[in-house]
């Protein structure tokens, strides 16, 4: 009898320390030399907080009290690359996360989890890699959207946007999520404004047939999330899986995309159907653009 209680003892005990790793919440910070020498006239760096997949469950005050901090860093832009929700209950709760954060400019595009809820979770289709039908339940995502608009932050899905903050003059494309196919690059193809100083790509998944299509046109840097960094990683934060079309060792962090720079967020959350995480802790990412050297 010992014998058979120990794989399965151990088995919850990891699940108790995948559990208990959902609020040790990190920030990671890169610097990302992408700007002309002179753009920032004499200003150090332009700051882009990276948030996503915050799927967000009623009453997870820890998430909304680290997030609602992250106001503090004074980004220059926030920019959130969907799966805000993981219950029809959820909007406020992330309203009340990201309230702080939309005194900045900000920018979003949505994934499926914002606009349907999630569904129970087959853990062997997970780590084969099996792309998990929608529930097609729908979630309140128009009350969202509409509320992160009125607070000026700018829908990029399916759509393109030119604005300046600061000395740094924007040119921004996204497209909506290309995980389940819902994208249409050609709404937003073509080259970004050669009078941009940075030029961003947003999608919620990095999908390497749309993150193409971004590097061709010239986009300087694509941001995402979805891949939650893997989730259940091996020592190292090395994924067995990535639940997209990108490759392991580029499911999370900044990497180069051919010419093009690549983000992809471990996220903050989970689905509540999987609430665990194994050497993958949750995370937002400020990104510091500086001027390339001369």
């Amino acid at each position: 009898m010992p014998l058979l209680l120990t794989p399965a003892l151990a088995g919850l005990a990891t699940a108790a320390w995948g559990y208990s790793e959902l609020t040790k919440f990190e920030l990671k910070e890169v610097t990302v030399p992408l700007l002309k020498p002179g753009t920032l006239r004499g200003d150090k760096e332009f700051k882009i907080l990276h948030i996503s997949d915050l799927h967000m469950i009623p009453g997870q005050e820890e998430k909304i009290e680290w997030v609602s901090a992250l106001s503090d860093l004074e980004p220059d832009l926030v920019v959130n690359t969907g799966d805000n929700l993981s219950d029809v209950a959820g909007v406020p709760d992330v309203l009340r996360a990201v309230g702080p954060l939309m005194k900045y400019p900000g920018l979003f595009v949505f994934g499926t989890n914002d606009y349907w809820a999630p569904r129970p979770v087959n853990p062997f289709k997970y780590l084969w890699g099996a792309k998990r039908e929608p529930s097609y339940v729908d979630l309140p995502w128009r009350g969202m959207r509409a509320a992160f608009m009125e607070h000026g932050w700018r829908d990029a899905t399916q759509a393109r946007h030119e604005f300046q903050v600061g000395n740094v003059r924007l040119a921004v494309a996204g497209v909506d999520d290309p995980h389940h196919d819902l994208d249409d690059y050609a709404d937003i193809a073509g080259v970004p404004n050669q009078d941009a100083d940075l030029a961003l790509a947003l999608l919620h998944s990095p999908e390497p047939r749309v993150l193409e299509k971004f590097a061709a046109d010239g986009y300087q840097l694509s941001l995402s999330g979805h891949t939650h960094g893997g989730q259940i990683c091996l020592p190292g934060s090395r994924a067995l899986v990535t639940n997209s079309g990108i490759d392991r060792k580029r499911v999370q962090g900044l990497h180069d995309f051919g010419p093009m720079k690549m983000h992809v967020s471990n996220g903050l959350g989970t689905s509540k159907f999987a609430p665990v995480r194994i050497f993958c802790r949750p995370s937002a990412t400020l990104l510091r653009i500086t001027e390339k050297a001369q």
